[in-house]
Formats: C-alpha cells, structure tokens, sequence
C-alpha cells in the first residue's frame, strides 16, 4: 500500500515530463537552503532583481533582503547623471546597481557569497572558464580599466570581470598565459 501512495505522489511529475521540471533549480531544496539563501546572477538578473525592477530604494532593498544595507547616490556617466545604489554587506560593497528610464540597466556583484546559476563565483580563476580570451574577452573599460571582461559561456546577459598581475603596456589585453593566473572580481549583469 506504501508504494502504491508514492507511485500516486510521483506519477503527476511523471506524466508533465522533463520541459516542466527543466526550470526548477533542484539546488534551492537543499536543506542549507531551507531558511535563506545566498543570491544567484541569472540571465534575468541578480535574485528578484530584473530590468523590471523599478530603481527605487524599496524595491531594491525588498528584492535583496535583510542582509544588505543600501546606500545611493549619483555620477556621470556619458556626459548624463545617473542614479546608482551600492548594497554593502557586513560594511563592504557588495553589490551595485545602475538603472536607465527608472529601470535597472546593471547590476554588479562583488560579494564572495553570490554565485552565477552554473555555480561560478568570486574568485574562481580564469583558466577554470576559458582557455584563451580570444573571442570571449576584450579590455575592460571604466571604473574596470585594470581587467579584462568576458562573456559568460551561454549568455547574453552576463559577463566576468577578471583581475590580476601583468606588466605589460597599459590599454592592451593581457596573454593567455597572464590570464590563466587572474581570478574573477566580479560578476556583471546586464539589460
């Protein structure tokens, strides 16, 4: 009688098929998962935080949670002021969030605890991802100039900024070789 009450539990999953289940992501049922967890960068964004997102402080600070304490502010970017947050955690950076029409435009993460969906994380060295930057990296630019940016494998929406030694000329990109040895600074969410 048992097996047939979990042949009855399973059977509905059973008969919905893979398409139904190939959006779930199995690993928020873990137990260390069950009160709280750490926020993941996905194609649509950083956790709850998406291009719908309004850039208000308390839809941003309600879509990152208690852990976080945001604070605003303003530059110039393009010759035009824009309004970014930055969400620091423990009192160090941890996130920053630009927006564009009172939207979220990008988000940068920088805490060691969030993680990509495919599990890559801060620190994670540049020769776990890539084999050579050609075609994946360029020279990243900004506030980033020091490193170099790639574009996460399968996405189009995010991308990896990587950090490290070289001395090379200023401007140009790295060697494969220099590369291998950098490590990831951040993970960058775009619109």
């Amino acid at each position: 009688m048992k097996n047939l009450r979990l042949l009855l539990c399973g059977l509905p999953l059973v008969l919905t098929g893979c398409s139904t289940l190939s959006n779930v992501h199995w690993s928020a049922a873990a137990p260390w998962n069950w009160f709280g967890s750490s926020l993941e960068v996905t194609e649509n964004g950083l956790g709850d935080i998406t291009a719908d997102t309004p850039l208000k402080e308390e839809a941003i600070a309600d879509a990152l949670g208690d852990d976080y304490r945001l604070r605003s502010g303003m530059k110039t970017q393009s010759g035009a002021v824009v309004r970014y947050f930055e969400a620091l955690k423990n009192d160090k950076l941890a996130v920053v969030i630009n927006g564009e029409n009172d939207k979220v435009s990008r988000i940068d993460a920088l805490d060691n605890d969030i993680a990509t969906d495919s599990g890559v994380k801060i620190g994670t060295p540049f020769s776990d991802l890539y084999d050579k930057a050609y075609g994946a990296c360029k020279k990243a630019l900004d506030d980033d100039s020091d490193g170099v940016e790639c574009q996460a494998p399968g996405s189009h929406h995010v991308s990896y900024v990587f950090t490290g030694e070289w001395r090379g000329p200023e401007g140009l990109m790295p060697s494969d070789d220099a590369l291998k040895k950098w490590t990831l600074h951040k993970i960058v969410w775009r619109r």
